[in-house]
């Protein structure tokens, strides 16, 4: 009995002196946090999804307080987080417009003609590294979802088709599964974005290897270019890139298109805004 007593007493003993212990340490080492960073934080969206090019939430709120990020820079909160933000800050509110990601590629497996067999790492970067991509085209989608491992939102996910599918009621544009593409084919842009878009990334000029390697690739033949009554589109590069500022949405490049490279890009992303 006494030995059970006597070990209650001393562990109740060095509880005590831990407690007592902790205690000073907090004092010793405790660090003044601005209640601004703490507010700014609670309205934070939480994703840590590093959307606003911080390592996550408490960074981005301590540099939005110092002023060395903008009011408007949580990607994931959008508008109404942009407009508390700004109130803590005693700053007038600021428009934010909804942003969203695109996949630059319709190289789906029906399509696009495979290299081989891959039985590596099943991984796009592990891929890119080894073989520099599992289909012949080497700017096509590889299709093993490192981009819907990283996307914080639950926005991607892999269709049947082998290419990944977003889901615009719930992509915010954080930017994640961009950086997370080793062939860079996604890219974010504001989701009111009207006009057509090339959903192709490959840039080579040779014709006929377009053709063997992928049916659905850009074919470089200019039609869109010619046929645009704007004169909008620029096709140096080898895959049509639009002026937004003159595009008027009319359609007949998408419809000289044969290869169907080009869409609306309201077509494609405008659930987002709903």
């Amino acid at each position: 009995m006494n030995t059970i007593l006597y070990t209650v007493i001393v562990a109740l003993s060095i509880a005590f002196i831990l407690g007592v212990l902790l205690g000073l340490f907090k004092k010793i080492f405790h660090v003044n946090v601005d209640p601004k960073v703490q507010s700014v934080r609670e309205v934070l969206s939480g994703a840590n999804c590093g959307g606003c090019g911080m390592a996550g939430c408490d960074a981005f709120a301590g540099a939005v307080v110092k002023g060395s990020a903008p009011s408007d820079g949580c990607v994931a909160g959008g508008a109404a987080c942009a407009s508390k933000i700004a109130e803590i800050l005693g700053k007038a509110g600021v428009e934010v417009k909804p942003k969203v990601a695109v996949i630059a590629c319709q190289g789906t497996a029906e399509c696009a003609a495979d290299k081989g067999i891959y039985n590596g790492v099943k991984t796009c970067k592990a891929v890119q590294l080894v073989m520099n991509g599992t289909k012949k085209c080497a700017f096509g989608c590889i299709g093993f979802g490192d981009c819907v491992a990283e996307c914080p939102f639950g926005a991607l996910s892999m269709g049947k088709n082998g290419l990944p599918v977003i889901d615009y009621k719930k992509c915010v544009g954080c930017g994640k599964c961009a950086k997370a593409c080793p062939k860079k084919l996604i890219s974010v842009w504001n989701a009111d974005t009207k006009g057509s878009i090339a959903l192709c990334a490959n840039h080579s000029d040779n014709k006929p290897q377009i053709r063997k390697d992928c049916s659905s690739g850009c074919f470089k033949c200019g039609m869109c270019a010619r046929k645009c009554p704007e004169q909008c589109i620029d096709v140096s590069s080898g895959i049509p890139k639009v002026d937004y500022t003159k595009c008027t949405s009319c359609g007949e490049c998408i419809k000289s298109c044969p290869d169907k490279v080009l869409v609306l890009f309201q077509d494609i992303v405008g659930r987002a805004q709903h």
